[in-house]
């Protein structure tokens, strides 16, 4: 009996080493499907923001804030017909926050060429970080502090009238880009170059200086064409009245805050026909097994049909998750003489096309330019 055990132990101490090996050098799966976090640490975000990025490129504006009056009219139609829960991406500043409020995605990608634009999400996401409700929010994003009792209002038109008979209080700005900046990089310990900062000094002085009034084409506030400002946006309605702005009431401010305090908006700088911030982003949602519920691009492709960056891009949106509901929600600025009858006598109409749909097109080669995107793109 002694003897028995004694080969059992023997023949034990001799596997033991190569299942260990057998369990070390076999393939691991980094995660399991249908795993994205309910929200991402501090050093997981900024690797994702760090490794996922491209160098910065080219833009002809700022582009603080949008110049599309028409964003929300598509919400209602999303909100009935996508479920919350899945990954949007889109492009560009706030008017994604909206989106954001009104899906309720699980995560939000935004990438867009320029590193500004980065900076800018940090910036926002710093003061919805800071901001107890929206008027302290909006009171620190223009740099003007409100009467105690002008806080407690519950009416935004009276916040923004309030705000736009305010001047800049310059102490008061500078308290706030500083606080700005410490939330960033002692609270979240991101590793921003003192040339970004100057960035984020730099975006928020814009907004102190235009106001409530700052416009698309800051700082010519009222160019040839005139654009809708901030505070027209925020008051902006779908075509039934009814507002859906990430300011339109507390509780949309509040989730916005949430999403931004859970690190769940991750801004990257990527060309969408680039090689890599697109790509990167498939490949995280493949292997959290997360599906694209929308991708709101603005009017980006316009620009990718000027070369053949159009294709390069198409091939980047194959390689992303979508199924037979996921959406591109794109701006068109009426370049073909089209007219969609919303109603609204805008310069811009926002329209929805199936991902799959124009995927399955792309390889039939049945694209060959913009013009045939908004062909098959429909409106509210």
């Amino acid at each position: 009996m002694l003897l028995h055990r004694y080969r059992i132990a023997v023949v034990l101490c001799i596997l033991a080493p190569i299942v260990l090996a057998a369990v070390y050098l076999a393939p691991r799966t980094v995660t399991a499907p249908g795993t994205l976090p309910d929200s991402i640490s501090d050093a997981d975000f900024w690797n994702i923001v760090s490794n996922f990025s491209e160098m910065g490129g080219y833009f002809r504006s700022d582009n603080f804030i949008s110049n599309e009056s028409t964003y929300q009219w598509v919400v209602p139609d999303l909100k009935t017909k996508l479920k919350p829960g899945g990954v949007y991406l889109g492009v560009g500043p706030d008017q994604n926050f909206t989106y954001i409020t009104a899906m309720h995605p699980a995560v939000a990608f935004i990438t867009d060429i320029r590193r500004q634009n980065m900076l800018l999400h940090l910036m926002y996401k710093a003061l919805f970080e800071m901001s107890s409700n929206r008027a302290e929010f909006l009171s620190k994003l223009f740099g003007r502090p409100l009467p105690d009792k002008v806080r407690q209002s519950q009416d935004l038109e009276s916040l923004f009238h309030a705000l736009s008979h305010e001047d800049p209080d310059t102490g008061f700005a500078r308290q706030t880009v500083a606080g700005v900046l410490e939330q960033l990089r002692a609270n979240h310990h991101f590793a921003l170059a003192l040339e970004d900062s100057k960035t984020i000094d730099y975006i928020y002085n814009a907004f102190v200086s235009g106001g409530p009034d700052i416009r698309y084409s800051f700082p010519s506030q009222y160019a040839s064409r005139r654009f809708p400002s901030y505070a027209e946006l925020m008051l902006e309605t779908d075509e039934n009245g009814e507002s859906h702005s990430y300011m339109a009431s507390e509780e949309n401010f509040q989730t916005m805050k949430r999403f931004e305090a859970e690190n769940r908006l991750i801004p990257v700088v990527g060309d969408f026909a680039g090689d890599k911030a697109l790509r990167s982003i498939g490949k995280y949602l493949k292997q959290h097994g997360s599906t694209v519920t929308a991708f709101y691009t603005s009017n980006v492709e316009f620009y990718l049909f000027q070369s053949d960056d159009w294709r390069k891009f198409l091939d980047n949106v194959l390689e992303l998750p979508a199924d037979r509901n996921s959406v591109i929600i794109r701006a068109y600025f009426n370049n073909y003489g089209i007219r969609y009858a919303n109603g609204s006598n805008s310069r811009s109409e926002t329209l929805v096309d199936p991902i799959q749909d124009l995927t399955n097109s792309f390889k039939a080669n049945e694209i060959h330019s913009y013009f045939d995107l908004i062909k098959r793109s429909t409106a509210p």
